[in-house]
């Protein structure tokens, strides 16, 4: 699967995953794109889409979207590093059009 990395999260989230295509945001060139609009770019080219913001649900309407959503708890690396496992588990697990929160456990 091709998976979108979400500008608001840790940049060295992305060599810690593996299995998958995986690209950040900002590879891509599309750093500072409003979330409506980022939606519509990545689903174009990507799977799934990796974000830590909470917001996401809440501003977009995302039944009428075909790429998967995983929401991660927190962008703070220390915490993500620590759960690199669990966000590779719900990328491995996600189907399109799913959302999926990822837990933490703090």
């Amino acid at each position: 699967m091709r998976v979108l990395i979400d500008e608001c999260l840790p940049r060295p989230l992305k060599p810690q995953l593996a299995g998958h295509d995986y690209r950040t945001v900002q590879e891509m060139g599309w750093g500072g794109v409003k979330n409506g609009q980022l939606l519509l770019l990545a689903e174009k080219e990507f799977e799934v889409f990796v974000t830590g913001d909470k917001n996401l649900r809440y501003q977009q309407n995302l039944a009428s979207r075909q790429i998967a959503i995983v929401l991660l708890p927190t962008t703070h690396w220390p915490t993500i590093r620590n759960h690199v496992v669990a966000v590779q588990q719900a990328v491995d697990a996600v189907r399109s059009r799913d959302f999926i929160e990822v837990a933490f456990a703090f």
